[in-house]
């Protein structure tokens, strides 16, 4: 492990600790020289980190920046065994994870960025995901399911996200079917999960949970486009939230995932899941339709009502749901 690295773990351990440069090296076996360069490379990678003469360095407890020691904090015995990857920047997690997993990678790597700068959302939309202030990550996974009930994935990391949200907020959420998070009538998480298909067994070579939440609101604001839908769950900063953030999700989503073929996660979907008993449009292919939604099934499928009295099952695919004005 680098200086760096080991630097990031004894700070991580002792946040609001002043620590002296002598004790630092003595510690990690290494130069004072050695110290001051990898803590100015902290500090430029976003670290808060005082310096004071004759009393050392300490990490601000207001701190919040993702990494791989903060997140693993916050992992229970179920989720440690987890690969994390942290990086500043990257076009798309669920790409960088993509690569990964054709290469060989195997189920349990987690990909992990403060930024995308090509955030990819569903039905071919962008996901807008600015530095320093949301929490992306995909998580590769290579189940034993046939193709149709991947989306038990969707909606297993939906219940994983609103318990975490709600664990570290405090706030109440809602999920909009099939796959979007919200609170205070905003959508604070967007959820994309990719597959490879095996042709010839039927089934799932691998699959790419991709998760994206906004911790905060940009400094100047969301994009135009979706600024009346966008929301984010802190309205300022908050001490090292977005590592136990990512922790929480990880932890609920590997209890759900190791039950996903018990469901257990359908009561808290059903529990959250917003518009039951309201009217709703359908929209395919830019075609609009109107139905009453009435339910969720054990598959993860809406029951609705149309207009005409009859009902129907809705899957996934490439239909999305909005609510209908009154």
């Amino acid at each position: 492990m680098a200086v760096k690295d080991k630097l990031t773990e004894l700070f991580e351990q002792n946040r609001g600790k002043y620590l002296s440069g002598e004790e630092i090296a003595k510690t990690l076996g290494c130069s004072r020289n050695a110290v001051w360069k990898s803590v100015k490379g902290l500090q430029e990678s976003g670290y808060k980190i005082s310096a004071v003469t004759n009393k050392g360095y300490c990490l601000e407890e207001d701190t919040d920046v993702i990494s791989e020691t903060g997140i693993k904090k916050y992992l229970n015995d179920k989720s440690k065994e987890l690969d994390i990857k942290v990086y500043r920047q990257l076009e798309s997690t669920n790409l960088t994870l993509r690569d990964f997993a054709n290469n060989g990678a195997g189920q349990g790597l987690v990909v992990i960025s403060g930024e995308q700068t090509k955030g990819r959302g569903r039905l071919g939309r962008s996901f807008f995901s600015p530095s320093d202030t949301g929490l992306y990550m995909s998580i590769l996974l290579r189940p034993e399911m046939i193709a149709r009930d991947a989306v038990k994935i969707t909606t297993a990391a939906a219940v994983s996200v609103a318990e975490a949200v709600e664990k570290v907020s405090s706030l109440e959420t809602k999920i909009k079917w099939v796959n979007d998070i919200y609170l205070n009538n905003k959508k604070i998480c967007g959820i994309l999960t990719e597959a490879s298909f095996n042709m010839e067994m039927g089934g799932l070579e691998y699959a790419v949970l991709g998760i994206g939440v906004n911790a905060y609101e940009p400094e100047n604001g969301f994009p135009d486009d979706i600024k009346n839908v966008a929301g984010a769950v802190f309205t300022k900063r908050e001490n090292d939230i977005r590592n136990r953030l990512a922790g929480e999700i990880l932890n609920s989503f590997s209890k759900y995932y190791a039950e996903l073929n018990d469901n257990t996660f359908y009561d808290g979907y059903k529990s959250r899941l917003m518009w039951i008993g309201e009217k709703i449009n359908l929209i395919s292919a830019g075609k609009s339709t109107p139905a009453t939604l009435l339910d969720v099934d054990k598959d993860c499928r809406i029951i609705c009502e149309y207009e005409n009295g009859e009902k129907g099952l809705i899957s996934s695919g490439e239909i999305s749901i909005r609510k209908k004005a009154d």
